[in-house]
C-alpha cells in the first residue's frame, strides 16, 4: 500500500483543509513542498478539471506516489461566470484579495440580490499510479453580498453569502465551512474513491 499523498500546492490554508477532510485515510499526506518538489506548471486548460488534472500529472512525474491537485474558483453569474479559472489571477496574481474584492463589488455595485447569484467551484484530481484518472467537482452556490464581512477564510470568502446562514463564507468557524465548502465537496467525493483505491492496494 502506498503510504503518502501528494497534493499538488503551496497554500498552508488549503493544506489544513485537506488534511481535516482526508486525515482518516491511512497515508502520510504532504504538501509539494514538504515532499521536496518544485515545478514550473502552466495552467492552460479551459476548465477546472483540466488544469487540475495538468496539476497532477505536472508534480506525478516528479515522484512515484499518488498525487492530488485541485483548481477552484468563483463563478458569477450576472458576470458571465468570471472570473472563474482566472480567480487567482483575476487583476492580475500579485494583487491582494481586499482589491479583488471591492473591483468585483464595484463591478456589482446597484445590481439586485437576485441576479448575484454565485458559486465556487473545485475540481480535484488524482494521478494514481498504474490507474485511470479520478476526477470529481465540489460546489458551493451562493451570492455576492454588497460589502466583506468576516476574518476566516481567505481570497473571496468575505464576498460570497450562503443563503441559508445569510452570513458570508468568511464569518463561519472551519469546521462549518469545510461541511459546506466547495473543496470540502469535492476532497470527500476523494475521500470515497481513494479509500477503495487504498483498499484494492
Amino acid at each position: 500500500m502506498r503510504q503518502r499523498i501528494i497534493f499538488a500546492t503551496g497554500n498552508q490554508h488549503k493544506m489544513a483543509e485537506i488534511r481535516q477532510i482526508l486525515g482518516d485515510l491511512p497515508v502520510e499526506i504532504l504538501s509539494m513542498k514538504e515532499a521536496g518538489i518544485s515545478v514550473d506548471i502552466v495552467e492552460d486548460g479551459t476548465t477546472f478539471e483540466e488544469n487540475a488534472w495538468i496539476k497532477a500529472q505536472a508534480v506525478a512525474a516528479c515522484c512515484d506516489d499518488i498525487v492530488l491537485a485541485d483548481d477552484s474558483g468563483l463563478e458569477i453569474d450576472y458576470l458571465n461566470k468570471e472570473p472563474g479559472i482566472y480567480s487567482a489571477r483575476y487583476a492580475g496574481e500579485d494583487t491582494s484579495y481586499e482589491i479583488k474584492n471591492q473591483m468585483l463589488l464595484d463591478r456589482l455595485q446597484g445590481v439586485p440580490r437576485e441576479k448575484r447569484t454565485a458559486r465556487f467551484v473545485c475540481a480535484i484530481a488524482a494521478a494514481v499510479p498504474g490507474r485511470e484518472p479520478i476526477v470529481v467537482r465540489g460546489t458551493i452556490e451562493g451570492y455576492i453580498g454588497d460589502r466583506p464581512a468576516g476574518e476566516n477564510g481567505f481570497g473571496y470568502d468575505p464576498i460570497f453569502y450562503v443563503p441559508d446562514l445569510d452570513c458570508s463564507t468568511a464569518e463561519l468557524s472551519p469546521e462549518e465551512k469545510n461541511a459546506r465548502s466547495h473543496r470540502g465537496n469535492a476532497l470527500r467525493m476523494m475521500r470515497e474513491r481513494l479509500a477503495d483505491v487504498l483498499r484494492q492496494g
